[in-house]
């Protein structure tokens, strides 16, 4: 690997990166898919999260922490064996 401002910026050569995210796009996509979740979909989500938070001012402060802890459930895991699968490579 090549130690070009490019490669350290992107953590790879930007050949493999681009793999790497077509295949991790792919992926999501599917699962995606599978719970018949659509881009548009999300997106009016998150435009009706930020409606409702705008319309419940400050009670919704409190519906705000619960969205924080529902994605934890998801991220933090995910970012854990992320961290394990690189300490893994280093070695």
């Amino acid at each position: 690997m090549s130690n070009s401002p490019i490669s350290r910026f992107l953590g790879d050569s930007p050949g493999r990166v681009i793999v790497k995210l077509l295949f991790l796009s792919f992926v999501v996509g599917v699962l995606l898919s599978a719970l018949d979740l659509h881009p548009l979909d999300l997106f009016d989500g998150m435009v009706s999260f930020i409606r409702r938070l705008w319309n419940l001012g400050f009670e919704a402060l409190g519906q705000l922490g619960g969205y924080f802890l529902l994605g934890a459930v998801v991220v933090i895991p995910v970012w854990a064996v992320l961290r394990l699968m690189s300490i893994g490579r280093r070695s």
